[in-house]
């Protein structure tokens, strides 16, 4: 069966890898255009087309997918296979293969749908993600499912390190997906309407702490903005991000810092308090807590904004 794959950051890489390893017929893979990165703005390669190019695979960057259905099907593919990808998809796009097109989504459907569904799952309090294969169709996420693989959220679990898991999950559902599809063994289960929730794209506004929320909601809203856009207070009008945090006892007001020590800045909140164990100061490189706790730039009574 052949097979167009489409996805763009790191996270579409692994399941990208695996179909190769398995020897999938990939005829060709589409991904976002090559984008400015850093200070210099220096144009960089996304990620899925550096992993394509070193497998020989031709490689197809479109500003707007709609408007190549005749390339699309001049490819021959019988199915397509989406991760991560950062395009809609028309009418005319689905149509173009027979054996329809699969997207592979990081979390339990039909629960957060949308474009931030790794952070909005830590976000959520969730103890158990995963990944959903579904069919594609035109409404955001709402195809019917083929298979779910299912994963538990560690205590402290960041962003970075549960989209790495889940990646290679999807590499796993994706490779079963192909089996199946190729087969002809498809049974499909529709999506639950009535238990949908949506999550919209994460900006750096979403990421400010709000120390006066119960210490689950802060240390999830840490965990999860954690590496990137990375979550963040004010201490004497600089700027601190937070990249790993745990819920802890202990009541005071809400954004003091309690103790500084070895194992973290212990902050209270509205309930309860966040140990934060990683942290980066303005001007300054990402810190664990026992650097935190030597370079003594923040001492117990501090107030955080």
């Amino acid at each position: 069966m052949k097979i167009i794959y489409a996805g763009t950051p790191q996270f579409a890489v692994a399941p990208l890898e695996a179909l190769v390893k398995a020897g999938c017929d990939i005829v060709a893979v589409i991904t976002q255009e090559d984008k400015p990165v850093g200070r210099k703005g220096i144009l960089t390669p996304p990620p899925v087309k550096q992993a394509a190019a070193a497998h020989g695979i031709p490689v197809y960057q479109f500003k707007k997918i709609r408007e190549h259905v005749g390339e699309i099907l001049s490819l021959g593919a019988e199915a397509m296979f989406t991760c991560a990808y950062g395009q809609l998809l028309t009418r005319e796009v689905l149509a173009a293969f027979p054996r329809g097109v699969w997207n592979a989504h990081a979390s339990l459907l039909p629960k957060h749908r949308g474009a931030s569904p790794v952070q909005s799952a830590i976000l959520a309090g969730e103890r158990i993600t995963g990944v959903t294969i579904m069919k594609t169709e035109l409404a955001l996420d709402a195809g019917d499912m083929l298979l779910v693989k299912r994963a538990e959220i560690a205590e402290g679990e960041t962003c970075g390190e549960l989209s790495e898991r889940l990646s290679h999950l999807a590499a796993e559902a994706l490779c079963e997906a192909y089996e199946i599809i190729e087969a002809g063994d498809v049974n499909l289960l529709l999506q639950d309407e009535s238990a949908a929730t949506f999550c919209k794209k994460i900006k750096k506004e979403d990421a400010r702490v709000d120390f006066t929320l119960p210490s689950e909601k802060v240390c999830a809203l840490i965990n999860a903005m954690s590496p990137s856009p990375a979550a963040y207070a004010h201490l004497n009008g600089g700027q601190i991000n937070f990249y790993r945090a745990f819920e802890c006892d202990g009541e005071g007001p809400s954004g003091t810092v309690a103790e500084v020590t070895k194992r973290g800045i212990k902050v209270f909140c509205g309930s309860r308090s966040a140990l934060i164990t990683e942290a980066q100061f303005a001007g300054g490189k990402r810190l664990s807590a026992a650097d935190i706790f030597n370079g003594r730039n923040i001492s117990a009574g501090d107030i955080l904004e």
